[in-house]
């Protein structure tokens, strides 16, 4: 945030951008806002010239032995956009008290809205937000959803709402909320807004970039104050919310000292810094320009996730003179040529199902994986990825001679690109599991291997998923290795489901919190579904590990084996009574909806497992299982057609004996015919590791 009096130095002139539909400042009147009618509205207030919802107050707060308030939620409506160029939408807000803002888009034809940014900081002014919009051929609006907490006081409220052509990395300082860039905050060194004919006090930069003028506005920085060695001063840009690639320019310049460092760094969530440029490295002229002229230059940025661009400039003394930055812009094209496009990471991700994809054997130590599969059973467990498809298996048995190696190698991927890697294990039979198997990166340039992971515990048979963050300074293969000893020490190791991602695995791990729409994994909860308590006798519960009946239930959850899961424990029911799991309301859609679970039913007196759905009042069978059906999750795929808003209902029913426990994870609804289903085990591999 900018501090009041940095903002206040940019003078409110009329923007010079195109402000597209959508955009609206409330001062008397809601731009074809809408509030929803099924929930809280939200309130045009005269006097303040913004929109908000007001949580409770403190009269209702105070009352004793009332019922506790009900959740309020506030959700504005934009009239529909057609913005077919790529935009940026800018909001002004405050979250007072507690609360949370969520901004989505909504898509006529979809059942769920796509989120685009959320916050629950709470803050005593005024914020600004930015997200991309992406270019779209269908029209849409934008979804607002506000949450006041539930302490007195607590709101949550829109000053402006501003949509502009362009990235929102782009800026040019003329405008009074800048961009929504940001100064990191420093006791002696700060950006400043710079230009609009102010005088600078101790600075003689004649004009701004953008206009040649001197009422044009730039950002600059100056170590006049500095008082210690090193001190920096960072400007910011907004997070980006969407996948960027491209080339991202800027205007600088430098006064006569130079006694300064100015570098262009990304920084992700997690904090982590990547440099990009640094003025006066090899190759650049910059040194040689005139002083006072602004120096352009363009780099290559490849943003996969979320990152902000850092503006950095440190100081060692009151001398080390002043940086100025005008007018940076973003295109979708990369500056040159000569850059390789951003890897295509589908290359590396396997699941074994049609054959060992980009993946490659290494036999020359004289052992090999096998790619098995295993039909739906009740002693052994089957692949990750559906329950009855194929997976790979090492040392399944011992061959003539002990002390052999088995490695599988993937493609080679760029260097200088920090990757997450997925992938679901199965141990065996090992004692020392530390040999049973191991990750490697194959070093291309000096031939030379690193241990990137290795396996610190037994997996007790179950699908185990493990994550592993690396960075390549050069381009590498990622090398499952799998160490079989000695006749005492050897077991069967199964792979399977192997996935690389851009960024930390710690980025990709928080996501669960907050699952995408249509998505439940039941780590962080229900996700929005809910228990029907008017049609049902017992509850599902959430649970983690293996259930407290004997020879019922799984053993893990399906998503990580180490996660939770959602169950019908049957020991306190009756046969034939029910518990049924509620989606939240759906809209309609004109073309097919896809639902994708998986389920297990494993018992000898498992029930039935259904999924309905409700409309009108009404169940409509979609699809069920009877009896016990495997000891592994199996994956279910169930298409239908809505044009009007319905739930999903999961409905498991208890068997004839307490062995009926019935669970479900990994739930996924999303637009589209599914899938065509290939996982049926083929012949010749069948239960081929028994």
């Amino acid at each position: 945030m900018f501090p009041f009096y940095l903002l206040t130095l940019a003078a409110t002139i009329q923007a010079h951008k195109q402000l597209l539909p959508g955009s609206c400042n409330f001062e008397s009147n809601t731009c074809g806002y809408t509030s929803d009618a099924d929930f809280t509205s939200w309130t045009l207030h005269d006097d303040g010239r913004f929109v908000a919802v007001d949580g409770a107050t403190s009269d209702q707060e105070a009352g004793s032995g009332a019922e506790p308030q009900r959740e309020t939620t506030g959700v504005l409506q934009s009239p529909v956009l057609e913005h077919t160029e790529w935009s940026c939408m800018r909001l002004v807000y405050q979250i007072t008290g507690s609360g949370s803002l969520e901004v989505l888009k909504r898509t006529n034809g979809e059942s769920f809205d796509k989120p685009l940014w959320s916050s629950q900081e709470p803050s005593d002014s005024w914020v600004i937000s930015s997200m991309d919009l992406q270019n779209s051929t269908e029209p849409y609006r934008v979804v607002i959803e506000g949450k006041p907490g539930p302490t007195a006081g607590s709101s949550v409220a829109i000053f402006e709402i501003h949509i502009s052509p362009g990235y929102c990395l782009e800026c040019d300082f003329e405008e009074s909320h800048l961009c929504g860039y940001s100064n990191q905050w420093n006791a002696n060194v700060n950006w400043y807004v710079g230009g609009g004919g102010v005088q600078l006090l101790l600075n003689n930069i004649p004009n701004d970039h953008t206009y040649n003028n001197k009422t044009g506005h730039f950002m600059y920085v100056d170590s006049v104050y500095a008082e210690t060695f090193k001190e920096v001063a960072k400007l910011v840009t907004p997070m980006t919310t969407v996948p960027m690639s491209g080339c991202l320019s800027f205007q600088y310049q430098r006064s006569e000292e130079r006694g300064n460092l100015f570098s262009v760094f990304t920084r992700d969530r997690l904090g982590q810094y990547q440099e990009l440029w640094r003025a006066g490295q090899d190759n650049q002229d910059d040194w040689g320009e005139t002083v006072g002229e602004w120096i352009p230059v363009q780099l290559d940025l490849k943003a996969p996730y979320s990152v902000q661009v850092v503006f950095e400039v440190a100081f060692n003394s009151q001398r080390g003179g002043r940086v100025a930055l005008d007018d940076i812009s973003f295109s979708p094209d990369f500056c040159s040529t000569d850059t390789e496009p951003t890897f295509d990471l589908s290359i590396a991700n396997c699941d074994f199902e049609s054959g060992f994809c980009r993946y490659i054997q290494d036999e020359i130590l004289g052992s090999s994986w096998r790619r098995v599969s295993v039909k739906p059973n009740i002693f052994r467990n089957g692949d990750h990825t559906t329950g009855a498809g194929s997976f790979l298996l090492a040392h399944s048995r011992l061959g003539p001679r002990s002390g052999y190696v088995s490695r599988l190698v993937g493609p080679t991927l760029p260097a200088n690109m920090k990757y997450c890697l997925r992938f679901y294990f199965s141990l065996r039979g090992f004692n020392q599991t530390d040999q049973a198997l191991a990750v490697y990166l194959l070093l291309q340039q000096s031939d030379s291997k690193e241990k990137i992971w290795t396996q610190g515990e037994k997996s007790r048979g179950i699908w185990i998923a493990a994550d592993v963050t690396f960075q390549t300074s050069q381009p590498a293969k990622v090398v499952f290795v799998s160490t079989c000893r000695s006749f005492w020490d050897c077991g069967s190791v199964a792979l399977d489901d192997i996935s690389l991602s851009f960024g930390d695995c710690e980025l990709t791990a928080g996501s669960s919190s907050s699952p995408l729409p249509g998505h439940c994994d039941f780590e962080a909860g229900l996700c929005g579904y809910t228990q029907d308590k008017l049609s049902d006798a017992g509850d599902w519960e959430w649970r983690r590990g293996n259930t407290p009946t004997s020879y019922t239930g799984p053993r893990a959850d399906h998503t990580t084996g180490l996660g939770y899961y959602l169950y019908m424990e049957a020991s306190p029911m009756l046969p034939g009574q029910n518990a049924r799991l509620l989606s939240r309301p759906l809209r309609g859609t004109r073309g097919p909806q896809c639902l994708r679970f998986f389920y297990h039913m494993y018992g000898s007196g498992t029930g039935q497992l259904r999924v309905h759905i409700h409309k009108d009042g009404e169940d409509g069978l979609l699809w069920q299982r009877s009896g016990e059906q495997s000891i592994a999750w199996l994956r279910a795929q169930v298409e239908y057609q809505c044009d009007s808003q319905h739930q999903i209902v999961l409905e498991a029913i208890r068997g004839s004996s307490v062995r009926s426990d019935i669970a479900i994870d990994d739930i996924i609804l999303e637009g589209g015919p599914c899938p065509e289903m290939e996982i049926m085990a083929s012949v010749g591999t069948s239960n081929e590791i028994e």
